[in-house]
């Protein structure tokens, strides 16, 4: 990770598997509540995947302070947003998930809160990056407190943007160096074994199936089943977990250049795309299938795979990249 192409290796074995948890766990979504498995797997993907993605995220946001990065962010992040949210809304209507044909740019559609979140994360910087370590104390003290915000939720992903913040801080303050160390101590990959396969086994015996949405992040304590004075204690400890799986995850990820290793540098398209396949599928299938599907778990991440393959492709990328990233 001294390197730059030693660290792009990394970072981008790392968002590859990320990218297939991602569509991994949207695959499983509607079919993990009869199955145990399927519903551990859920939680524990949903524990870390999209903090370690935002912590990544923030890492390479060092250049916020540069001439232009604002309007970068914009034309790389807001624009797309507003493509996708046009284009989510047409494709609902037309499987006949929406009554009525209309365009909210206020609640992001299913996966896009993360791109607007993406936008208010990188102005954020702005106020919190020059404060440093006391900025993320703050970050912290500040996504405890809006869970206690009744009618906090989706509108322009405010939940999500507050409460997944201090990640993409943690991300931006942490350099090459305090990474390299962290992660690649000499306890640090049997540590990340023993890490991954204790969360499988809590979260697997111990996690309340009614507890779903701490995870998502997307609305406040109170919307969560009733608003006690010790949930910000629980989200407090949710951080720290998180935090200690996110590092578990990122001992085990090699620095070895590998053929799906390019699928990383191309994750976007395949999280702005993947869900027109995945809807279409829960679409399609017949109800009756989905007992055989669900208990098929070598098939689910097949499936998963070759969606990541696919729209990890260089083909993808070239005829679509006009729409990700507003280049002809």
């Amino acid at each position: 990770m001294n390197t730059t192409s030693k660290r792009s290796k990394f970072f981008d074995n790392a968002k590859f598997i990320l990218i297939f948890l991602v569509v991994f766990g949207h695959m499983i979504s509607p079919l993990k509540e009869d199955n145990g498995i399927l519903f551990t797997l859920y939680t524990v993907i949903f524990l870390f995947h999209m903090p370690a993605f935002i912590l990544i995220s923030g890492y390479f946001a060092k250049g916020y302070k540069k001439k232009g990065y604002f309007l970068k962010s914009t034309k790389k992040i807001l624009i797309p947003y507003f493509i996708f949210q046009i284009i989510y809304s047409i494709y609902y209507y037309l499987i006949g998930q929406e009554e009525r044909l209309a365009f909210d740019f206020l609640h992001p559609h299913w996966s896009l809160w993360f791109l607007l979140s993406l936008f208010f994360w990188n102005l954020l910087l702005y106020v919190f990056a020059r404060l440093g370590w006391p900025g993320f104390a703050a970050a912290v003290i500040i996504g405890i407190a809006i869970g206690y915000v009744n009618h906090v939720g989706s509108f322009l992903s405010l939940s999500r943007t507050i409460v997944f913040f201090p990640y993409f801080l943690l991300g931006y303050l942490l350099n090459g160096n305090q990474l390299k160390r962290l992660i690649r101590a000499k306890f640090s990959f049997p540590l990340g074994i023993v890490i991954i396969m204790l969360t499988w086994f809590l979260l697997g015996y111990t996690f309340p199936k009614d507890a779903v949405p701490w995870l998502l992040a997307d609305t406040s304590y109170e919307s969560m089943g009733g608003m006690e004075w010790t949930d910000g204690f629980i989200r407090a400890l949710q951080y720290g977990l998180t935090l200690i799986v996110v590092f578990g995850f990122l001992s085990l990820i090699p620095s070895t250049q590998y053929k799906l290793t390019k699928i990383g540098e191309r994750t976007l398209y395949v999280y702005l795309f993947h869900g027109f396949i995945i809807k279409s599928l829960q679409a399609i299938i017949p109800e009756e299938s989905l007992v055989f599907i669900s208990g098929n778990y070598l098939l689910l991440m097949s499936i998963s795979l070759i969606i990541c393959l696919i729209l990890g492709s260089y083909m993808i990328k070239k005829y679509t990249q006009p729409l990700v990233e507003l280049k002809v």
